[in-house]
């Protein structure tokens, strides 16, 4: 076996903290978590159902980012790509095999 090698399917999961999370995927988790817990001490008891759901959307919308979703690695991610594929350049230049380029 001279150069033969096998790279596993998951390898790109290992670089992942516990398998599913980036840096900047707990960054975002974390700061949506400490938005939800000051508004929960500055609003401690005298809210309702309604106010209570208003102050619990950051960390809700922090975790739906976050979230695992197959073939991306997160929502946030499928989101950017969306996001890129729509804004990005609509014209695509041929960069192909041949010697020519399509010219």
């Amino acid at each position: 076996m001279k150069s033969n090698y096998l790279i596993p399917a998951n390898s790109k999961k290992s670089q992942l903290i516990l398998g599913f999370f980036t840096p900047v995927d707990l960054i975002i988790f974390g700061v949506g978590c400490t938005i939800t817990l000051a508004l929960l001490f500055v609003f401690n008891n005298k809210v309702n159902m309604g106010a209570l759901l208003l102050i619990l959307s950051p960390a809700l919308i922090a975790a739906f980012l976050v979230l695992p979703v197959p073939n991306y690695h997160n929502i946030l991610q499928l989101l950017t790509n969306i996001i890129m594929f729509t804004l990005g350049r609509k014209r695509l230049y041929w960069k192909g095999w041949c010697i020519k380029d399509g010219k």
